[in-house]
């Protein structure tokens, strides 16, 4: 793709937050993407298309994923209702900056601990005391989710029992905890196609560790109280049928109406401190090579270290 298309094509901020899918086939339509189901075609807005959720029984050809990818659209393989991610394919920026600074951020304790404060920190309205400990800020951050859940269950009138998904089972839940696991894995789609397309890891968290979603899970939770809690209690309080596929047009809906799609980035590198438009210089070649790693001045110069383990052979 020249570089004149490539920047021609919508940011991340300027598209459409999600489109689900599944039992059909996707194939490559002009120079879009289309849809072929029991229900007829749909035809799929790849270039203004933040994250494509493919479900269950879908089928993609070659050329359809090329297109998905020259046009920035995130492709996220997903369970049932879109509960659990199985795959992803790879965002629109060939730049490693961002991952850099991500791994030194996460590497470093004091500067993480920074990332992670002004994570706790974006969630309440108003200005916290800056000398409350990690531990007083967790026990703050629960007190305030707790209280969104009740106070939803009381404006919708949802009876609730406590936050509970079962794993192995999903008809075990009850309609409420459906809808809000059927409203946080969209919300994890969104911010999953966010991260990869601004060019960061989802495996680099700073408060959450140890999964190849980590940084997602700490993106998302900026937004849980403000998104998915009111529109999964609304929709629990409305009935039961049809719940999964509700909740995630009246979560389309909110994300809209809260312009989520052009706040993520900005929060992003809000919380990671850096600069939010940086050019990406293979942004005119994909396949343009990677440059060379030069040591600090002074030491190019010095003999390599030993490698444990290496011998003659």
């Amino acid at each position: 793709m020249a570089a004149r298309d490539l920047h021609e094509l919508p940011r991340f901020g300027d598209g459409v937050s999600f489109l689900y899918l599944e039992h059909c086939r996707l194939e490559q339509d002009d120079k879009s993407v289309a849809a072929w189901g029991e229900g007829g075609v749909t035809h799929i807005p790849a270039a203004a298309l933040a994250a494509l959720l493919l479900g269950p029984g879908t089928v993609i050809t070659h050329a359809a994923m090329k297109t998905l990818a020259e046009s920035g659209t995130s492709v996220v393989w997903t369970g049932e209702q879109a509960v659990r991610t199985y795959a992803s394919g790879t965002g629109e920026t060939r730049s490693s900056r961002n991952l850099l600074r991500q791994a030194w951020l996460v590497s470093h304790e004091t500067a993480r601990l920074e990332v992670v404060s002004r994570m706790y920190r974006m969630r309440f309205p108003g200005p916290l005391p800056a000398d409350l400990t990690l531990q007083q800020i967790r026990g703050m951050e629960g007190a305030r989710v707790r209280d969104a859940y009740a106070a939803a269950a009381g404006q919708f009138g949802v009876e609730w029992t406590g936050r509970s998904y079962g794993r192995g089972s999903w008809d075990s839940s009850d309609p409420v905890n459906r809808a809000l696991s059927t409203a946080n894995s969209c919300l994890y789609g969104l911010c999953h196609a966010a991260i990869v397309s601004l060019g960061y890891s989802p495996a680099l968290g700073f408060i959450h560790t140890g999964k190849q979603l980590s940084f997602v899970y700490d993106i998302a939770d900026l937004y849980k109280v403000e998104i998915t809690v009111p529109a999964a209690f609304r929709m629990a309080g409305e009935g039961s049928e049809n719940l999964e596929r509700r909740v995630r047009l009246a979560l389309r809906d909110r994300m809209t109406e809260a312009r989520l799609l052009e706040r993520v980035p900005g929060d992003i590198a809000n919380v990671l401190n850096v600069p939010l438009e940086e050019e990406d210089p293979y942004a005119g070649d994909f396949a343009r090579p990677a440059d060379l790693w030069e040591p600090a001045r002074g030491t190019e110069n010095q003999t390599l270290p030993p490698v444990a383990g290496e011998g003659p052979f």
